[in-house]
């Protein structure tokens, strides 16, 4: 969630579904017959002469090519060690890329990050580099840092270019004024009142390249998160979230880093009937579970 809202960072694009055909099979009944050999029984096995060898079972044959192909795959998932090369990603011409399932691929997902802050830094040069930069900065984005003025102004040289941070930084500023965060509960260093939790998490939930060249990119974040203070009596509860944040993204020494960025409500699914929890189960849950570097 951004306080920001809207700030019009990046452009409208145009994406495109993709979808499961479903075919159809019919049912073929055959009726085969066996002829006698020799004077055994006609319907039973065929004999074998001294001089005959065996052929291997069928049922033999699939075991093993199953357990090859087992094989062949697990080796394929654990491959990777080795830098990514720049040609992994595909689609360097700047066509649009089709929305593709987030699997594991075996590719490491970052080769270091930040000692301060905290956010992935070393991503490849891909589609798939991209992708991950733009999860990462999106959890970044959302988080109860941005609320807290010094901890802000670390982040964001973190995740936009040098051209793009100063001015932002000062549109964050605002936004984050001490009348915003009095509204929503907060003092002026974000920070909730004594006794109380202030929760701010977002997490991908999936991520599609609109626009991939050699040295830019835009990706959508489709993202979930928790929002509000946990305490008794708080005046603005822990609720969750779906948003869509969209980045524009420029290679920049040798790693991705945002130009700017907007957000947008949903997709959002229909809400499941389960009991709430305490304030201080959740308050408890953002203090003993940690988050994640997000790969795509």
């Amino acid at each position: 969630m951004s306080m920001g809202g809207d700030d019009g960072y990046g452009g409208d694009y145009d994406g495109h579904d993709t979808g499961r055909g479903r075919g159809a099979a019919s049912d073929t009944h055959l009726t085969r017959t066996r002829l006698p050999e020799g004077d055994g029984d006609p319907y039973g096995p065929p004999r074998r002469g001294p001089g005959r060898t065996a052929k291997p079972s069928r049922n033999l044959i699939t075991v093993v090519g199953v357990v090859v192909l087992l094989l062949a795959a697990i080796a394929f998932v654990n491959r990777g060690g080795g830098k990514d090369s720049d040609s992994d990603g595909g689609g360097a011409n700047g066509t649009s890329a089709e929305s593709q399932p987030t699997a594991p691929t075996g590719q490491r997902p970052v080769e270091g990050k930040n000692s301060v802050t905290g956010i992935a830094s070393g991503f490849p040069k891909t589609e798939q580099g991209a992708q991950s930069a733009a999860a990462n900065y999106a959890v970044a984005l959302g988080s109860a840092d941005m609320f807290n003025r010094e901890r802000r102004h670390e982040l964001v040289p973190q995740i936009f270019t040098s051209a793009a941070a100063g001015s932002l930084q000062t549109k964050l500023d605002k936004a984050y004024s001490a009348d915003s965060l009095e509204r929503i509960g907060l003092d002026t260093d974000g920070k909730a009142p004594e006794g109380m939790t202030y929760v701010s998490r977002t997490a991908p939930i999936g991520t599609k390249v609109r626009k991939f060249a050699a040295t830019a990119a835009t990706v959508e974040v489709w993202c979930t998160g928790v929002f509000g203070t946990a305490g008794e009596g708080s005046k603005n509860p822990v609720t969750n979230d779906w948003f869509t944040l969209t980045l524009k993204l420029r290679w920049v020494d040798n790693d991705w880093k945002a130009e700017g960025y907007r957000q947008k409500d949903g997709p959002a699914p229909v809400n499941s009937d389960r009991t709430a929890s305490t304030a201080d189960e959740i308050a408890k849950a953002v203090e003993q579970y940690g988050g994640f570097t997000y790969a795509r």
